[in-house]
């Protein structure tokens, strides 16, 4: 419409791995007049889109340069070995990089682990994504470690996973620009670390609703009410009296018989 402003947005990046959705759902609920947009990249992606004012903030894995980006360490994965279901490794509940010393384990190109080289034998090549490194896996020719939400988003039914205990280990944080630290990041950093609505920390949009008024009663003035109530009565006690006075009076004014 001509000569209104379209509402301000608020564009959200994550990582593969990361689900938004909770924070997406609160967000929606809290400020349904900012939309809410979402920007699926890889690991490698991701600072740069930020760095590039392409996101307001993003879920990514750490590390971040620390000189340029803000950032919130929100959990720390598991890391697992993925195979498949007919592998030996699928008998046991966790596993050591030893364990894997005579098995091919892939290395894809966008690991997000920071190892320089993961355990076991290396693959014939470097897939260029994990997506790949999987198809690799099923295809029964060798195993690859991640975290373990990757393992499931890349779930197939003939594959599994084990975790591996003595692994490096992946972290995920919330990270902006510390420049751009803008209103709308405030209150997004105040959905994720479950900030209420009328929080004193952070910025907040809505405002606590007013104390709902009591109605007005008149204050009876001092003796008020009890002189007018006591002169009332005292007026209609000394009323009766004064008639039955006067009755007196009348009996006693009137002339005697004579006898």
């Amino acid at each position: 419409m001509t000569g209104s402003a379209a509402p301000s947005s608020f564009r959200l990046a994550y990582v593969p791995g990361v689900t938004p959705a909770k924070w997406v759902r609160i967000w929606n609920e809290r400020f349904p007049d900012v939309p809410l947009t979402l920007h699926a990249v890889t690991a490698a992606e991701a600072p740069e889109l930020l760095r590039d004012g392409g996101a307001d903030a993003g879920f990514v894995r750490l590390p971040v340069d620390r000189e340029f980006f803000s950032a919130i360490p929100l959990y720390t994965e598991a890391t697992v070995v993925v195979v498949p279901k007919d592998h030996v490794i699928s008998a046991v509940e966790e596993v050591t990089t030893e364990d894997l010393a005579d098995e091919v384990v892939f290395h894809p190109l966008d690991d997000v682990l920071g190892w320089e080289r993961p355990p076991g034998q290396p693959g014939f090549e470097r897939p260029a994504t994990t997506a790949d490194a999987v198809e690799l896996v099923a295809a029964n020719v060798g195993l690859l470690v991640v975290p373990q939400s990757l393992a499931r988003l890349h779930h197939r039914k003939d594959l599994t996973y084990r975790t591996l205990v003595d692994a490096p280990q992946s972290s995920v944080a919330l990270s902006w620009p510390e420049e751009a630290t803008t209103d709308l990041v405030e209150d997004f950093i105040g959905v994720v670390r479950g900030r209420t609505v009328n929080s004193t920390r952070g910025r907040t949009t809505s405002q606590a609703p007013a104390a709902k008024e009591q109605p007005w009663r008149k204050r009876p003035e001092p003796g008020g009410g009890a002189a007018r109530g006591g002169a009332g009565r005292r007026g209609t006690s000394g009323g009766a009296k004064g008639a039955k006075g006067s009755k007196g009076g009348a009996q006693r004014g009137k002339p005697r018989r004579r006898s």
